[in-house]
């Protein structure tokens, strides 16, 4: 306890020296956060699908998320802060708890991913092209996504019931429980966008993921690292690491997302030069029989399985103005 007060003591000189520099860029980096974030939930939204969001992507990222708020609720550092807001100024106390409200923001704005990723989980409604949809033919289950949201709960609860026990019983343990939140948070936030580099190498497109946020994060980690850093230094290095960790390999699904989404010009020439085909006003152009039609019972069952057998043939027959046997084909004589 003696040594929380000498501690607390000196938190609190250092929250009397807070300017209203470092208080102005630590609201900045909040708003900065809520807007990226939103960018996220529109992107979701909007499609009316989380199609091409990794479900373990989200399961690590809320996980991640849970343990790193544990970890700063329960960082001697914080719980000093804390207890200085009798000692200091109300602009003081506010300045100095802006580190937690930093980390509470995101924890809040991807817990509504998660809310969104299960609102949204493969609508048959969504505003997604068809052949976004053909190139994603191993989408999770309902099940995997309810399994996502059922292990978040369950361990965002455990480390509520773990760090009240502590701080009701054994105080003293306090700051190894911080700093196993910490080295757990960065943990999964290490391996938290693996999956996501191999869901959006798979579908060749960023599908629900939104780019414009991924622009405003991948700098805003390190600036937030730096920021986080600033207030808890090297003691806190659990606390500020994770955001280091997660802005690196964040660039990496950027990288990725900005390829795909962004193709060569060579690519995009060639795109432009084939027949654009919609299922609703382009005829079918069959060859006959079809590699589909010809033995439909081995393709198809059901009425819909047919006609997404025909017009998977049908975009094969697209721009074949001309028959191999008729009149200037081949096996023509050329005269007319």
């Amino acid at each position: 306890m003696d040594g929380f007060l000498e501690m607390m003591e000196g938190r609190c000189e250092e929250l009397r020296k807070v300017g209203y520099t470092n208080f102005f860029i630590s609201i900045l980096i909040i708003i900065g956060i809520m807007f990226s974030y939103l960018l996220q939930h529109y992107r979701i939204i909007s499609r009316g699908t989380s199609e091409g969001i990794s479900p373990y992507f989200v399961l690590l990222g809320v996980t991640s998320a849970n343990s790193q708020f544990g970890n700063i609720l329960v960082l001697p550092q914080s719980r000093a802060d804390v207890s200085c807001c009798t000692e200091v100024s109300p602009f003081e106390c506010a300045a100095g708890l802006l580190g937690i409200a930093q980390i509470g923001v995101q924890w809040i704005c991807f817990a509504i991913i998660l809310v969104l990723f299960l609102i949204f989980f493969r609508r048959d409604e969504a505003n997604v092209d068809e052949e976004e949809v053909e190139m994603d033919p191993d989408q999770p289950s309902w099940r995997t996504a309810i399994g996502v949201a059922a292990l978040c709960l369950i361990q965002g609860l455990f480390i509520v019931i773990i760090s009240a026990a502590l701080a009701l019983g054994a105080p003293s343990y306090l700051g190894a429980w911080a700093n196993t939140l910490g080295v757990l948070s960065a943990s999964l936030a290490a391996i938290q966008y693996i999956p996501q580099i191999w869901t959006t190498y798979h579908l060749k497109h960023a599908g629900s993921l939104s780019i414009p946020m991924m622009c405003v994060q991948t700098p805003g980690g390190f600036l937030f690292a730096a920021s986080l850093g600033a207030r808890l230094g090297w003691a806190g290095w659990s606390s500020w690491g994770v955001y280091v960790l997660t802005a690196f390999m964040q660039g990496i699904v950027l990288c990725m997302a900005l390829r795909y989404e962004w193709p060569s010009r060579e690519e995009r020439d060639r795109h432009q030069s084939r027949p654009a085909y919609n299922r609703r006003t382009t005829p079918r152009v069959l060859p006959s029989p079809g590699p589909y039609s010809a033995h439909l019972q081995a393709y198809a069952e059901t009425q819909e399985e047919i006609e997404e057998a025909l017009d998977r043939e049908s975009v094969q027959g697209v721009g074949e103005d001309q028959p191999l046997l008729a009149p200037g084909g081949i096996g023509s004589s050329g005269v007319r």
